[in-house]
C-alpha cells in the first residue's frame, strides 16, 4: 500500500480493516506496521530528517541550497500479532532481517 495523507492519518482504520478482510498489507512507513499492517518497507525518514539538519545546523547551509539526496537507510518492520492473527508464519531468515519485529 503506497502512503497518502488520507491513508497516513486513518492508519489505525486502514490496518483494521485489512485485518477483518484477512488481508497481509504491506506498507511503505513503519508507521503503519506500528498500528497493525503485517510489514512495512521503506526509507528511514527519522535518518533523512537528521542528514537535512547537519546541513542546516551545523554547516548553516540554506535550505534552498541542500543538495538532492536519495535515502541510504531504508526499515523493514514486521508485526508478529497481525501475523498470527492472520494464521501466517513469518520465515526466520526475514525476522533476523527486520530492524523491528512487534510481538
Amino acid at each position: 500500500m503506497l502512503s497518502s495523507p488520507i491513508t497516513f492519518l486513518n492508519r489505525p482504520r486502514v490496518a483494521a480493516a485489512a485485518l477483518k478482510h484477512h488481508l497481509p498489507a504491506l506498507c511503505a512507513l513503519r508507521e503503519y506496521a506500528l498500528a497493525g499492517c503485517l510489514e512495512s518497507y521503506g526509507p528511514s525518514y527519522a535518518d533523512m530528517f537528521r542528514v537535512a539538519a547537519s546541513y542546516v545546523i551545523l554547516k548553516g547551509t540554506k535550505p534552498a541550497d541542500l543538495p538532492v539526496e536519495q535515502p541510504t537507510k531504508f526499515e523493514l518492520v514486521i508485526n508478529l500479532k497481525t501475523a498470527k492473527a492472520l494464521g501466517l508464519t513469518i520465515p526466520r531468515s526475514l525476522l533476523q532481517r527486520a530492524d523491528q519485529v512487534i510481538e
